[in-house]
């Protein structure tokens, strides 16, 4: 396996990169004000970044399912390209049975659909409940600006193009071998999805970081992407001092790659696993 693939208990898990999204670092938030957010970006010292749009393809004993889906075709030419890799290794869109999502983000999402029609002909759409329950909630979406909304759209379509192979999902164990984390705050239904196994588990954590080396150093770094900041940095500590404790790998949707996570006196790093 190259070091996209790796095993964890019954599944192989491929990482497929979808694109590089590019940002400012005006985007940068810190959960003690504006102060401590000069600082971090000061000590940043980078106008811009570059990150990786991952979704995962995990083999099993029940056949192919992807964790989240990337964007397909809904963000022009520079994304979409997990799909290319999808059928690189050998599998295909009509082979999947099933899509975990992490949050209902273009990112993640807007890969199951083909403009009007669903990419994946036979998978079903596996969704934290809570974040389908927000994102089709009508007052919730007239608390955000226009350009936060497109959760909402996708949770639309999602409803609209699926029916009934939508399936809502909650903490615990949701297959053999994969149990379902809330971390909430990126969204408030934001999920990541441990794969069990037993010589060592995987954690695909979502967007629970963007910056890995940055926020690990500093959990209370957050970007203005997230839905609530304050909670988002609590799930970033502890999901990194629980991946740190037990040992976990890590991934997720902007992680080049995977990673061990070891706790310092003042905050965590990320090492290459």
């Amino acid at each position: 396996m190259d070091k996209t693939s790796r095993r964890f208990g019954s599944f192989e898990v491929l990482l497929l990169k979808d694109g590089v999204f590019e940002a400012f670092s005006e985007v940068l938030t810190h959960t003690a004000g504006a102060e401590a957010r000069h600082a971090a970006l000061a000590a940043w010292g980078k106008p811009s970044f570059g990150i990786d749009v991952n979704c995962f393809a995990l083999r099993g004993p029940d056949g192919l399912m992807l964790v989240d889906a990337g964007t397909g075709t809904a963000w022009g030419e520079a994304y979409g390209h997990a799909r290319t890799a999808l059928v690189a290794a050998g599998l295909s869109a009509g082979e999947v049975g099933r899509v975990l999502i992490t949050h209902l983000h273009g990112d993640h999402a807007l890969g199951l659909f083909d403009g009007e029609e669903p990419h994946f002909p036979q998978a079903e759409i596996w969704v934290p409940a809570t974040d389908l329950a927000f994102f089709t909630d009508q007052a919730a979406r007239a608390t955000l600006p226009k350009a936060r909304q497109g959760g909402f759209d996708i949770a639309e379509r999602l409803q609209r193009l699926y029916g009934e192979r939508v399936r809502l999902i909650g903490p615990g164990e949701i297959l053999p071998g994969i149990e379902l984390q809330a971390l909430p705050g990126h969204t408030h239904g934001h999920s990541g999805y441990l794969i069990h196994g037993a010589q060592e588990s995987l954690m695909l954590w979502g967007d629970a970081l963007h910056l890995p080396e940055l926020q690990a150093a500093d959990p209370e770094i957050g970007l203005e992407y997230d839905l609530d900041g304050a909670m988002a940095a609590r799930t970033r500590r502890s999901v990194l001092a629980q991946a740190a404790r037990e040992g976990w790998v890590v991934s997720g949707g902007h992680i080049r790659g995977f990673y061990r996570v070891r706790a310092l006196a003042d905050g965590f790093e990320v090492v290459a696993a």
